[in-house]
This record gives structure tokens, C-alpha cells and sequence, in this order.
């Protein structure tokens, strides 16, 4: 998620337009203020690295800015982006094939 493509595909789709945004709980609840957490809960967000999907509402776009340094905020595009980038990271490759060929027998054994 930290790569500079990223972060410029994120800096030009403004998230008020999306209709749906996927949000990532990144950083972990120990140490947050009560609010915070609260919040994070309201937004069914209790474990770090979990991705929840809501519709862009005036309320959440108000608990997003309460929680910003919690959570990544991503559109649907930037979503299933980043999961195919991952798909295919994770996809199996192709076996290396090493072929030995046997030492050629001596004539003078």
C-alpha cells in the first residue's frame, strides 16, 4: 500500500464521490482514546487489518475524519485493485526445470 503509483491514484479520486468506500483498520486500539475506539466500533472495526464496506455518508465521512491516522481509506476501484495485485503476486509460477546431463564416460577407464 505504500507505493508511489498508490499513492497518486489516491490523491486523484476524491473519496466524497464514491459511492462505497472499503475501510482498513491499520493501526492497533491499545493506547487510543475511549472516543476513538468507539467510533472504530461503531464502524464494525475491532481487529487490525480488517476491511469493512459502507456507503459514503455525510456521518461517516465525520467518523473517518475523527479516526484518519486508524484507518486506510480506499474506493471500490482502489479495492479490487490492490487484490488483484495481490492475486497475482500470490499466483503459483512456473517450476524451474534444471535438465543434468550425465558426465561423459571416459574411454581410457
Amino acid at each position: 500500500m505504500s507505493g508511489s503509483a498508490f499513492n497518486a491514484f489516491k490523491a486523484r479520486v476524491p473519496i466524497e464521490w464514491s459511492p462505497r468506500l472499503y475501510i482498513t483498520l491499520v493501526r492497533g486500539l491499545p493506547g487510543t482514546r475511549r472516543l476513538h475506539r468507539r467510533t472504530l466500533e461503531a464502524m464494525r472495526l475491532r481487529r487490525c487489518n480488517r476491511t469493512v464496506l459502507h456507503r459514503t455518508t455525510p456521518s461517516l465521512l465525520g467518523m473517518l475524519n475523527q479516526v484518519k491516522r486508524l484507518v486506510v481509506v480506499e474506493t471500490e476501484e482502489m479495492y479490487n485493485t490492490r487484490k488483484q495485485q495481490e492475486e497475482e503476486h500470490r499466483a503459483l509460477r512456473p517450476p524451474i526445470v534444471v535438465i543434468h546431463t550425465p558426465p561423459a564416460a571416459d574411454p581410457a577407464q
